[in-house]
């Protein structure tokens, strides 16, 4: 192989990337195909073969599902992570656990070049490089969605079309494709064709993790989860005994039951980094259970003043996460801060799903705050009640001189 034209590719299998994969040779590169195996349903021995017919030197396939949870997914659970109030982001968060991997595959073949299929307007171009400088400074990026003999030449999905059928390409999807999607054991996301209609109603057809609210089963399913340091170390399914502690096969459980339950699905418009407007709807069943279970918890141990930090911390790293900041110096800082602020936060919460909502049932924890006798209405404890004359009037100061400068003004 040509050490001066190896590329590393992220290869999916699908339309772009099997065209990307011809058209790099096409170009005088030698392919190394990569694909990351993060919880999708895939036939990965299939694209393995496909990738070697259309001409890759070597395919990597890398099964990510365990790093996935324990290195991003459950970071971002401490961090109640959460874009623009809604988002729980799993594609941002699995990219670079995705491209990390793809430059040690870079590195160990000596490949100077990486190259993707992500588009120039969307947000998975940005994570996908910024990880790549970050981790492998000197690689080059060759991405062909961004180079003018590319698009030029395929200015939609019919020139691809046109493509894989001269170039004897197999390809599973038609052109009638009406949406375009991407999945991992946290979320599948769904975004274009159809769905580029903002006030476009989703089909029920397109939901494929989570079943409708509406046909949820009638019956309430309980759950409780064990937390240590805010992150999730064991589920108990409390009505049949059910129990998993791997984080791996714990999350893939939570996924099951919140699917069963129709809970985690959002359609939202969102702001992309790159500064449009786009519109994505998107299932989290676990993702969404952690959620809930883990603010509750958090709240139940931490400090009133931490956890002010801590909420505000969580929203710069959701920020520094959805633009692809993973492995820039203050997303680093800004998760140590996170991960110590989670040292007390343990217990148990109860919870149930039904019908695509989260209810909080209970918790309990060695490390609460929580006063029973103090809070107390029947119950004085060592809790003085004039104490609260003085603490009010002193709130009351800054607002009394307030209504007095209004008074003055007005006259």
């Amino acid at each position: 192989m040509s050490e001066a034209k190896k590329v590393v590719l992220a290869y999916s299998g699908g339309l772009d990337t099997s065209c990307i994969l011809v058209w790099l040779i096409e170009k005088g590169f030698d392919v190394i195909a990569y694909m990351a195996d993060v919880g999708q349903e895939e036939d990965f021995e299939e694209a393995r073969e496909k990738a070697l017919k259309l001409g890759a030197k070597k395919v990597y396939i890398e099964d990510l599902k365990k790093q996935f949870v324990d290195e991003y997914i459950w970071p971002a659970v401490q961090a109640n992570a959460i874009y623009e109030d809604r988002y729980l982001m799993g594609t941002a968060v699995a990219r670079p656990c995705i491209a990390r991997r793809q430059v040690e595959v870079a590195k160990k073949e000596g490949a100077q070049y990486v190259s993707h299929g992500a588009t120039g307007k969307g947000n998975d171009q940005i994570r996908f490089e910024l990880t790549c400088y970050a981790l492998y400074p000197g690689v080059k990026i060759y991405a062909p969605w961004k180079i003018p003999e590319f698009f030029e030449r395929f200015k939609g999905r019919m020139d691809l079309f046109e493509y894989a059928k001269n170039n004897n390409i197999p390809l599973p999807v038609t052109p009638k494709s009406p949406w375009s999607m991407d999945a991992n054991l946290m979320h599948i996301s769904y975004e274009s064709g159809v769905l580029e209609d903002p006030k476009a109603h989703a089909p029920k057809s397109l939901y494929q993790m989570t079943t409708d609210p509406v046909e949820a089963p009638n019956t309430p399913e309980k759950l409780e989860i064990e937390w240590k340091d805010g992150v999730p170390i064991k589920v108990t399914n409390l009505d049949d005994g059910t129990v998993k502690a791997d984080s791996l096969e714990l999350f893939l459980y939570l996924n099951k039951v919140g699917g069963k339950h129709g809970v985690g699905r959002i359609d939202i418009v969102e702001n992309r980094y790159i500064g449009m407007k786009s519109r994505g709807i998107y299932e989290t069943p676990a993702g969404t259970i952690l959620y809930h279970a883990h603010q509750d918890i958090e709240l139940f141990t931490m400090d009133k003043e931490v956890r002010r930090l801590k909420r505000d911390l969580g929203i710069k790293f959701s920020e520094q996460v959805y633009n692809g900041m993973w492995y820039s110096p203050e997303c680093e800082f800004t998760r140590h801060c996170i991960a110590k602020s989670q040292d007390g936060v343990e217990g148990k919460v109860q919870l149930s799903v039904y019908k695509g909502n989260v209810y909080i049932l209970g918790r309990e924890s060695p490390r609460s705050l929580y006063n029973q006798e103090l809070v107390s209405f029947d119950v004085q404890g060592d809790y003085d009640p004039t104490d609260a004359n003085g603490f009010i009037k002193i709130n009351a100061l800054r607002l009394q001189e307030y209504a007095r400068l209004r008074s003055m003004e007005a006259k």
